[in-house]
């Protein structure tokens, strides 16, 4: 199944959460969902309200991990066999897998506005991983890799304006960023207050264990 690329409005309001695909829109009263708090194809917010079976929950909390950080199902599915394969509980071990990913952790480092965005930057080879370029979106960081932005690519305007405004910047916990050297460090591992999406992961886990 190819990845949805249909209006990302409407992606958010089935889900009925703020998905935050649309970068800075989805923080304004702008986004889809704040205007128009109903899944698509209702006439209207009158007399509706969300409800389901387990399955139907567990199925929603699929959707929204996997729309969220832009995979395909079938990319989303080996990260849960990989999770469940690996020491841990198999959610949290999941969205470690996910929050590792280059195009996130660019995104995570304000480089992007969305992941969409960070996973262009990545697959353009804006980046260097270790003093190599590395141009995969699904690349999984290691505990200090250090990502540095390479030297031809300082004169990108989308870039540029992104260190600027990234100076000064609250990260998560395990990234620290140098914006004067373009250098971010892989510092640790995500922490579980960090892993926000925990109960929908945990979710998504029943889905594929169904």
């Amino acid at each position: 199944m190819g990845r949805d690329i249909g209006p990302k409005d409407r992606q958010s309001r089935r889900i009925g959460e703020k998905l935050f695909l649309k970068g800075e829109r989805d923080l304004s009263a702008k986004s889809g969902i704040v205007r128009r708090n109903y899944p698509p194809g209702q006439h209207g917010p009158k007399g509706y309200t969300r409800k389901g079976s387990e399955y139907g929950r567990q199925l929603t909390a699929k959707q929204k991990v996997k729309k969220m950080y832009r995979l395909r199902e079938k990319q989303f599915h080996n990260l849960f066999v990989k999770a469940s394969q690996t020491k841990g509980d198999a959610s949290t071990n999941l969205l470690l897998s996910l929050e590792r990913r280059f195009d996130n952790v660019i995104y995570r480092l304000g480089l992007a506005t969305s992941r969409d965005q960070a996973r262009q930057l990545v697959s353009h080879g804006h980046f260097l991983v270790n003093g190599a370029k590395v141009n995969i979106p699904s690349y999984e960081t290691k505990l200090r890799d250090v990502i540095t932005l390479r030297e031809k690519s300082k004169g990108n305007g989308l870039l540029s304006r992104s260190l600027k405004e990234s100076a000064g910047k609250d990260l998560p916990s395990w990234l620290s960023f140098d914006a004067t050297k373009s250098e971010a460090v892989i510092i640790d591992t995500p922490s579980a207050e960090e892993l926000n999406l925990l109960a929908d992961a945990t979710l998504t886990v029943e889905f594929y264990s169904r």
